[in-house]
């Protein structure tokens, strides 16, 4: 994707060959800046800090933070440190696990000698097939815009909670592809952006990239949704997905379950757009997926443009209140239309990821 006219992808290898360099989401959307990473430490921090964030991004930068610490140290101890540590750095996202174990099963049986470079060549695949796969969940859920009837006007008005754009992958993004290519083809569709509090990645995030490739769209309060949905002015939502169990139940961004509640009660379609690495075979129901509770620093705080340009931080809840911050949901299947995929559309169901992923199936 582009920022002014220049493409971009959300991490790369810099020109030397080991140092990994990424766009700060931290300081979106009020300053661009690149970050370079030269230790496994780094982006450990990186992966923590949300610097990086996103299911299918936190997957590829922990990919090239085993290859960071393989840079470094190619020793048995420093392989079972990198994995460890990368590891705990976020909770829920089901990528970072898919990643380093792929990564740690390549790289054990390997001589010492063979390791840094068969990890950095494993993390720039990944990196790749990550763009591959949000580029064909793009042409997927395009087939399903181009089903849908504006129900006010001419144009189609989606709706997306957080950011499951190309920010949140290496590139295309999940729920945003389908809209981003609908734009392309010349369909008129305009986005209503949750703000997506408390860390803002709608209004600071979706908002931007939206605005970087000329998507019209329009930022929201989260309560909002439901009320235009009542009054006929959301003709479907998508949003992505940083864990999906295999009966089909979403684990998403703080308020993704309210927003399919509504879409429920008032008719309008709730898709998913999820890559394979997103999908956990191993848990059944939402409710056994771990939650990220983070900072309250995050609920407390918030930061914005000053009227001179400067970017300040300030506290909004009074003096001594505390406050709580589950990070994540969980959508149930039978609130979510349809799963959008890499290898196409299937219900939010065991057997409908299996028409998908008949690999998956257990043995009889």
């Amino acid at each position: 994707m582009k920022v002014d006219g220049k493409p971009y992808r959300t991490i790369w290898l810099s020109d030397d060959g080991t140092t990994v360099q990424v766009i700060d989401q931290t300081l979106l959307p009020h300053r661009f800046v690149v970050r370079d990473w030269r230790t496994m430490e780094e982006a450990e921090h990186g992966i923590r800090a949300m610097i990086v964030r996103g299911a299918p991004l936190i997957g590829a930068a922990a990919a090239y933070g085993m290859a960071l610490a393989m840079a470094t140290d190619t020793s048995d101890a420093m392989l079972t440190k990198a994995y460890t540590t990368l590891m705990a750095s976020r909770p829920t996202a089901v990528n970072l696990r898919w990643a380093l174990d792929d990564l740690h099963e390549r790289l054990a049986p390997l001589p010492p000698a063979q390791r840094r470079d068969a990890a950095y060549r494993r993390a720039a695949e990944i990196a790749d097939e990550d763009a591959e796969i949000c580029r064909r969940i793009g042409e997927n859920g395009l087939g399903l815009i181009r089903q849908l009837k504006p129900r006010q006007g001419e144009r189609l008005n989606a709706l997306t909670h957080c950011n499951a754009g190309w920010l949140a992958t290496v590139d295309w993004g999940t729920a945003l592809a389908p809209i981003y290519q609908a734009h392309n083809a010349g369909i008129p569709i305009h986005v209503w952006v949750d703000e997506t509090r408390p860390r803002n990645q709608g209004a600071s995030l979706t908002a931007w990239e939206l605005a970087k490739h000329g998507v019209p769209h329009t930022v929201i309060a989260d309560n909002a949704g439901g009320h235009l949905m009542q009054h006929g002015q959301v003709d479907f939502c998508i949003v992505g997905t940083d864990r999906t169990t295999r009966r089909g139940d979403v684990c998403n961004k703080i308020g993704t379950y309210l927003k399919a509640l509504a879409a429920h009660d008032n008719g309008v379609p709730f898709y998913v757009g999820l890559p394979y690495p997103t999908i956990d075979w191993t848990l059944e129901d939402g409710r056994d997926i771990p939650i990220e509770e983070r900072s309250a620093a995050e609920v407390s705080r918030i930061a914005g443009r000053g009227p001179t340009g400067e970017v300040v931080t300030v506290d909004i809840l009074p003096e001594g209140s505390p406050a709580a911050n589950p990070a994540f949901d969980v959508t149930p299947a039978r609130l979510v239309t349809a799963l959008v995929t890499e290898r196409g559309v299937c219900p939010a169901s065991e057997a409908g990821l299996l028409s998908l992923y008949p690999e998956r199936a257990r043995a009889a």
